[in-house]
């Protein structure tokens, strides 16, 4: 799984929080690799090692942080954190 992006997207077309956030992050003009849990269900397990749930959208940032479900105020304060915004 390795990209020029910084970040990194675990979601699910089906699921209102994954499309929230890949929304949130289009919108900043944000590069993330989004990782489709539907296309590649292998990929719920990597999601699962890091996070330690299976709650979804799973955000990994450069610093190798992360955020399970975050709100939308929970991202931008990540990304000003990382100088990303």
């Amino acid at each position: 799984m390795t990209s020029d992006s910084p970040i990194t997207m675990f979601g699910a077309d089906w699921c209102r929080d994954c499309r929230r956030t890949k929304a949130q992050l289009d919108a900043l003009g944000i590069p993330y690799t989004y990782v489709d849990l539907v296309a590649d269900p292998a990929a719920a397990d990597v999601a699962r090692e890091i996070s330690g749930r299976t709650n979804i959208p799973v955000v990994v940032y450069p610093d190798a942080t992360h955020h399970v479900e975050p709100s939308n105020a929970d991202v931008e304060e990540k990304l000003r954190e990382l100088a990303l915004i």
